[in-house]
């Protein structure tokens, strides 16, 4: 069977589930793998094994290997790679919000730029605290402050909402350790510093571009301050929370600055030399045990502002969503694994032949498909990751495969509509009608995916690090 054809049916199982059974994304990723594995050949199993220069014998071994053993392999791998560092990045977000430091930090952007700058602070923000904290966690909580700034200002409702939104989606689909970003720097080998400095870039270039569409949406929409979920009193009253209970603004910003810190100065420290400070950063620059220095910090940081229980209340809740995270993204990994194993990679590098930078158009074009067919971001990533994995080295594509990751990234911006939970809790909580949300959401995405994709096209032309 074509390997096109089998990645097709993948993606038909996966969409299909989610969107017409109802499936969990969980179920519909492993479901899909399953379909996959049953139908690839024993003979392309072959062609892959030996491709990737196995042994006879290992190659007839994977051949002869029952599918629901390939599945739970891949599977496995995923979560050796990624599991520890979700669990942990999801403990960092859930203390800092709850020990208020996610609260400082904005506060400080707003007294730093002042109310009059208030979209700038409010975009910096999010584009930081989208880095270890869930897309829609950071809305909620920066909503009650966008709302009480506006209630303040008396103007600019959309704008404010608008900057929030693109600061965080982009860091979000960019910058590890949020699932999606990390899972496709796994899959495709590149190293972790290299793709959160890639991330940053191109997301702070995007969420630039997002920040100018504010401006002009702001000038041509009017979107009043309405009641919500929330009731404006409510979220005046958390707006009003006295600084004096808030951690410092060093202390809130270090669980984010001190992992992605070791993590840069580990890979810029390289291989060479064994002095013992080296090995002490080697050591601690490695992904699980700088995010569980940052977790550690975190928890003091809760424990020092409140009780002991809440801490415990505060793991209890983040691990929760961690392991929610952790089964789809490793369902990812599985559906990846056996849509390497049909030779996919082979068939995209061909139908690239002589012109590699095709491979990015393709890659993008693919996740906003999946995207916009099922609407979560992170399940169109994990989707295309499995069908590129096979050709992200610097031999097939001619550039770094940051390039490909960060491409995958952007594609999964495009496009935010109704079956999206995003896209409803942006709506419900800010109070915009569905036609409101469309009409700024969907060009807002589209804007910042498609100029991700260009920057990124253009770093892989002029800057291949290869």
């Amino acid at each position: 069977m074509h390997p096109f054809l089998l990645l097709l049916i993948g993606m038909a199982v996966v969409i299909g589930g989610i969107l017409l059974l109802r499936l969990h994304a969980f179920l519909a990723l492993l479901l899909g793998a399953l379909v996959v594995a049953v139908l690839t050949p024993h003979d392309v199993l072959l062609q892959f094994a030996l491709a990737k220069k196995m042994s006879a014998a290992a190659s007839q071994q994977l051949a002869a290997q029952l599918f629901v053993d390939r599945v739970a392999e891949g599977f496995g791998r995923t979560v050796g790679q990624i599991g520890i560092v979700i669990a942990m990045a999801s403990i960092i977000g859930e203390c800092m919000l709850r020990s208020g430091a996610a609260d400082r930090i904005v506060r400080a952007a707003l007294k730093l730029l002042g109310e009059k700058r208030a979209p700038q602070a409010f975009l910096s923000s999010g584009y930081l605290l989208g880095i270890p904290v869930f897309f829609d966690t950071v809305f909620y909580l920066m909503v009650p402050l966008v709302k009480a700034t506006r209630l303040r200002t008396g103007r600019n409702y959309l704008l404010y909402v608008l900057t929030v939104v693109a600061g965080a989606t982009m860091t979000h689909s960019l910058v590890p350790p949020t699932p999606g970003p990390l899972f496709i720097a796994s899959q495709f080998n590149v190293n972790l510093a290299t793709m959160i400095m890639g991330g940053m870039i191109v997301g702070a270039i995007t969420a630039t571009a997002g920040y100018v569409y504010a401006l002009w949406a702001n000038r041509r929409m009017e979107v009043p301050l309405r009641e919500s979920e929330e009731s404006l009193k409510q979220l005046e009253e958390v707006a009003a929370r006295d600084e004096k209970d808030l951690p410092s603004l060093w202390v809130s910003l270090l669980p984010i600055v001190l992992p992605v810190a070791l993590i840069t100065l580990n890979a810029t420290a390289g291989s060479g030399g064994q002095s013992g400070w080296l090995k002490a950063l080697t050591i601690l620059g490695d992904k699980n045990i700088s995010l569980i220095l940052g977790a550690v910090i975190a928890l003091l940081v809760l424990w020092r502002s409140s009780s002991a229980k809440q801490g415990e209340d505060s793991v209890k809740a983040a691990l929760a969503d961690a392991g929610v995270i952790i089964l789809i993204t490793s369902a990812g990994g599985a559906f990846g694994t056996v849509l390497q194993q049909t030779n996919i990679g082979a068939f995209i590098e061909q139908m690239a032949a002589g012109y590699q930078s095709a491979i990015l158009p393709m890659a993008f074009v693919l996740t906003a498909m999946i995207r916009t067919a099922q609407g979560s971001a992170t399940v169109a990533m994990l989707t295309a990751a499995g069908a590129f994995s096979g050709i992200a080295t610097v031999e097939q594509l001619g550039f770094h495969p940051v390039y490909l990751a960060l491409v995958i990234g952007c594609g999964s911006k495009l496009i935010m509509w109704m079956n999206d939970s995003g896209f409803w809790v942006i709506t419900k909580m800010s109070g915009m009608t569905e036609k409101e949300g469309l009409k700024a959401l969907v060009p807002l995405n589209v804007i910042m995916g498609v100029l991700g994709l260009l920057v990124t096209m253009l770093g892989a032309k002029l800057f291949p690090l290869i």
